[in-house]
């Protein structure tokens, strides 16, 4: 081997590996190699508050334990969707009631409610499905001042599938439905807002919904 080539041989072996770790972070990172390939996630907001304390009140009480039935299965467009996996917002001394709207639920189905973040971190919830979710229903139960947030952190518009820029304060019967294609991206013309017209005074059905 020619001596020139035998000292350019190292950094072409460098540049080279170097080349591969950059793919593989590529690939990691890109949709089509995420864990949110055909899957769909649903969200809701955790249910009712009372005016003080950090759980939640007798009407939320009932709308947690009618989910029970309603995500068992979930009957929704020809679809049956029955959730594999359960994840709410982390307790704060301000709030457990993410966990305790999917309590009853997860009792039902015999899961786990994973908590891995706290309200605000959003993206990396996001990160984490898409690393390592083998689900293809995980329903998520958020505090509504950021479901907004967590919905763009998922590549959808919050504004056109909510109807309005930020969910309303005194809303507790929305469910945001989220479907990704084969290649793990949001399918925007198959998500939508469902109103689940579960508990008396709750909104009128959306069509379809």
């Amino acid at each position: 081997m020619p001596l020139k080539v035998r000292r350019l041989l190292p950094r072409f072996l460098v540049a080279a590996g170097l080349a591969v770790v950059m793919l593989g972070l590529i690939v990691v990172d890109h949709p089509g190699h995420s864990g949110l390939r055909n899957t769909t996630v649903l969200i809701i907001r955790h249910a009712e508050k009372p005016t003080e304390g950090s759980v939640l009140n007798a009407r939320g009480e009932q709308r947690a334990a009618a989910y029970v039935d309603y995500f068992n299965p979930l009957k929704l467009d020809g679809q049956t969707l029955t959730p594999q996996r359960l994840i709410a917002a982390g307790d704060t001394p301000e709030s457990s009631r993410s966990r305790l709207t999917l309590t009853p639920l997860a009792q039902r189905l015999d899961l786990a409610i994973e908590q891995p973040y706290v309200n605000g971190d959003l993206h990396q919830l996001v990160k984490l499905l898409r690393k390592s979710n083998q689900a293809q229903t995980v329903l998520i139960a958020w505090h509504h001042g950021h479901i907004n947030k967590l919905i763009k952190a998922f590549g959808g518009d919050a504004t056109a599938l909510m109807g309005q820029e930020k969910w309303p304060d005194d809303v507790f019967d929305w469910l945001i439905v989220l479907r990704f294609d084969d290649k793990g991206r949001l399918i925007p013309s198959r998500s939508l807002k469902v109103q689940e017209h579960l508990l008396p005074g709750d909104a009128a059905p959306s069509p379809g919904g």
